[in-house]
């Protein structure tokens, strides 16, 4: 009897972008950030520009100030770094 195939996870460039952004990837676990950080990460397990954002990572090595405007997530992403102190170094 045939299995269906179990879906890989693919792979998220969300860790990354966040650690560039100098935004902490586990912040997740803290209340008020909770809702935030699963949108970015639920947006980011569905985009279908992840080689785009994989590519763009790879020319910016650099600390970011903005998530790139093809980002789904760049609009909550700016709002963590806003809400976020510890970010605005």
């Amino acid at each position: 009897m045939p299995t269906a195939a179990t879906p890989q996870p693919r792979p998220t460039h969300i860790v990354e972008m966040m650690e560039r952004l100098g935004l902490d990837p586990g912040a997740g676990a803290i209340a008020r950030l909770s809702l935030a950080h699963m949108t970015v990460v639920h947006r980011c397990q569905a985009c279908p520009l992840k080689p785009k954002c994989g590519a763009w990572l790879e020319c910016h090595r650099e600390p970011l100030t903005f998530a790139p405007a093809f980002c789904p997530s760049c609009d909550i992403l700016f709002e963590m770094k806003a809400s976020d102190p510890g970010a605005l170094r």
